[in-house]
């Protein structure tokens, strides 16, 4: 289990590795868990070491304490640096990250975290939570990628609402635009997650990888995913499994060559 040290950077990626789940937690306490400079440099990095081990199955997103994500820290910029240019980077690593994705939110999900909210495959909160796209409060151009996200996930309509007024949206809400898949009472969020996350690494790594590239668009690999199918074991083996009344043990590739990409 790759674990961070203790005590934990000002503001830094925290990670944590253990049975087929890699949680990384964005910690920044003294400013609602914003992203500096050098974490949105750093993400991309991070997701490649655990998008390349065998041991992580699933992917989880979340933020240390009690707030998902405030946004960017504009004040960690140095330089030319262009924090859009960062941001854009390490939410295209994400939205690549060739396993399923989860991203836990509680408290504030607004700005550079809603971006990294949105490239999760998935996306659980707790009530209370609050959700905003607030570019327009900064004179900001919002990412194309990053508004074809969003536009994807809520539909036209929400993400004008959101990006024209940059205001604050409930969890409630934002469960009814199409931006969560699930809401959860205070206090129940990590334990649904930990439950669904051990459903995820229970099932067919095929299944998944195939199904998370045809949902995100790509139209270049259907061949490629045809003879993945047609060579595994893994049908036999679910129907075998369903048949014997056993959890199925999948043994198709952990690391498929150039999944997601």
């Amino acid at each position: 289990m790759d674990a961070p040290l203790d005590p934990a950077p000002a503001a830094a990626l925290l990670h944590t590795v253990a049975d087929g789940v890699a949680t990384v937690a964005v910690s920044h306490p003294a400013k609602r868990n914003a992203m500096t400079a050098a974490m949105w440099r750093a993400l991309p990095e991070l997701l490649t070491g655990l998008a390349a081990d065998p041991a992580v199955r699933v992917l989880v997103l979340t933020g240390a304490g009690p707030t998902f994500c405030a946004g960017a820290d504009i004040s960690s910029l140095t330089g030319a640096e262009d924090l859009r240019a960062l941001s854009v980077v390490a939410e295209e690593a994400l939205a690549a990250f060739p396993k399923p994705t989860l991203a836990a939110v509680r408290g504030f999900c607004v700005g550079g975290g809603s971006q990294l909210a949105a490239a999760c495959d998935l996306r659980f909160a707790e009530e209370g939570a609050s959700f905003g796209v607030t570019p327009a409060k900064l004179g900001i151009v919002y990412p194309a990628s990053s508004t074809r996200r969003l536009a994807g996930l809520v539909g036209p309509s929400w993400a004008k609402y959101l990006l024209f007024s940059a205001e604050l949206i409930g969890a409630e809400q934002a469960l009814r635009a199409g931006f969560l898949n699930e809401l959860l009472p205070a206090g129940q969020l990590d334990k649904r997650v930990a439950e669904f996350t051990r459903v995820l690494v229970s099932r067919s790594r095929l299944t998944q990888a195939a199904a998370k590239e045809f949902a995100d668009g790509r139209t270049d690999r259907e061949a490629y995913w045809e003879d993945q199918y047609a060579g595994s074991g893994d049908t036999a083996e679910g129907v075998a499994a369903f048949l014997e009344r056993r959890p199925p043990v999948f043994s198709w590739p952990e690391e498929p060559e150039g999944a997601a990409g």
